[in-house]
């Protein structure tokens, strides 16, 4: 097996010292150690081969090799301030913190430093207001869409309506998980649906008296927010009490292959949360097995590849790539800075044409940015486990949440931010 050395803070400092030929910079702040590293491994794989991809088959980016110093955080805020303080002097691009916790020590940092954040499907959800947190994005899609996503398809489940029933938000205890509530409380008001929530300590190896109460309480659905194994372990106790399975619905971070491959023929039927396509039937993995698998430069084994999470990292890498290719345009120059691609990213539209044209046609929504937007249309779809297979396929188009509901939170949330930061709302 091929294995990658991960940077450590000081080795990638002693790097900032050094001289380097110009390269597009993508730090990749990974977590390849540690509960979550079932989930980080294949999104840092993803990440890097797509990059690694770009530059053996064209080059690099506008004529400009790409490089993705990676530095490993472990999912854990202080390491994740660390990989960005030691990283950022390196040409850095564009950030992709990948957890809550460390977005949110990020935003104010990014701010000063001019790097743009990209938190997609995760982080801040009201940094969807860019007159207010300029320097973060989340598109295609936030926990708050996510939130709205999962009642939407529970209505259309009951002819559009959820009066009287139960639903339980069981997620991580942390920043993560509670993210959605202010949402589903929303929404609760708005349909009339009962919502209790239930947290997970981390890392969530142990939920007996959680799935207890859930036996109790006997909800109609569950939305769940987890992440790492404590996602495999809750699929398993909702076996083992004989919930069933197409009412239990995770967020996009809840339906990998790690999540319910353990539970074997228990887990079919189990649905989570997505923002993009599933599986490696797309023109670009053939072009990943040729030029990065088959010769020995893929990031990990290998073995990922077309794995959710796997397609997620390349997802990124891919919408950051498109990104830095508008910033060359736009400046007329192949070597571009983090003003200009955050500049790229406000104006950005990926259209079908751009999808097809990396080889993912239909891998995602269409979506556009704007000052005002950095979020996208809040597009979501459902995916469903066959476990006969083993196999997510999705079994729902891309649908928009509930904006009467999604976008005034959004607008409460970042003017208060506004306020207790003394910013100035507004687009340059």
């Amino acid at each position: 097996m091929k294995t990658k050395k991960l940077m450590t803070a000081s080795v990638v400092a002693l790097m900032a010292a050094s001289p380097v030929m110009a390269e597009l910079v993508f730090p990749s702040m990974s977590y390849r150690t540690g509960p979550f590293a079932a989930g980080g491994i294949p999104f840092a794989d993803g990440y890097a081969d797509y990059f690694t991809l770009l530059n053996e088959r064209d080059g690099g980016i506008g004529g400009v090799l790409t490089s993705v110093p990676e530095c490993e955080t472990a999912y854990n805020a202080e390491k994740g301030v660390e990989c960005y303080e030691a990283t950022k002097d390196l040409g850095a691009l564009v950030y992709q913190p990948l957890a809550t916790s460390i977005t949110y020590q990020l935003i104010p940092k990014a701010e000063v430093d001019g790097i743009p954040l990209h938190t997609m499907g995760y982080g801040r959800t009201s940094a969807k207001n860019g007159e207010v947190f300029r320097h973060t994005f989340n598109y295609p899609v936030n926990y708050w869409d996510g939130a709205s996503a999962g009642v939407n398809h529970f209505l259309d489940l009951n002819d559009g309506s959820l009066e009287g029933k139960k639903i339980t938000l069981l997620h991580f205890n942390g920043a993560y998980g509670k993210e959605p509530i202010p949402t589903l409380e929303a929404l609760s008001d708005k349909h009339g649906f009962d919502l209790s929530t239930i947290a997970i300590d981390f890392p969530g190896q142990e939920q007996k008296s959680q799935w207890l109460q859930i036996r109790r309480e006997r909800p109609d659905y569950i939305l769940f927010w987890g992440w790492g194994v404590m996602n495999q372990v809750a699929v398993q106790e909702a076996a083992n009490i004989g919930y069933p399975m197409e009412n239990f619905m995770g967020i996009w971070w809840s339906g990998s292959e790690n999540d319910v491959i353990p539970a074997g023929a228990a887990a079919n039927g189990y649905k989570a949360l997505a923002f993009h396509n599933v599986g490696s039937d797309f023109p670009v993995f053939d072009a990943i097995q040729e030029y990065v698998v088959n010769t020995g430069k893929a990031a990990g084994a290998g073995d990922q590849v077309g794995s959710v999470l796997y397609n997620r990292g390349l997802y990124a890498a891919f919408l950051a790539a498109e990104a830095a290719g508008d910033a060359q345009e736009a400046n007329g120059t192949p070597d571009i800075t983090a003003a200009m691609m955050r500049d790229a990213m406000e104006a950005l539209e990926i259209t079908e044409a751009d999808m097809a044209a990396a080889g993912l046609p239909g891998f995602g929504p269409e979506f556009a940015v704007t000052c005002q937007n950095h979020g996208g249309d809040g597009l979501a779809a459902v995916a469903q486990w066959d476990a006969s297979t083993e196999t997510w396929g999705l079994i729902s188009d891309f649908f928009p949440a509930d904006g009467d509901v999604v976008n005034p939170l959004i607008a409460a949330d970042s003017a208060a931010f506004a306020a207790e930061n003394n910013i100035t709302p507004g687009c340059d």
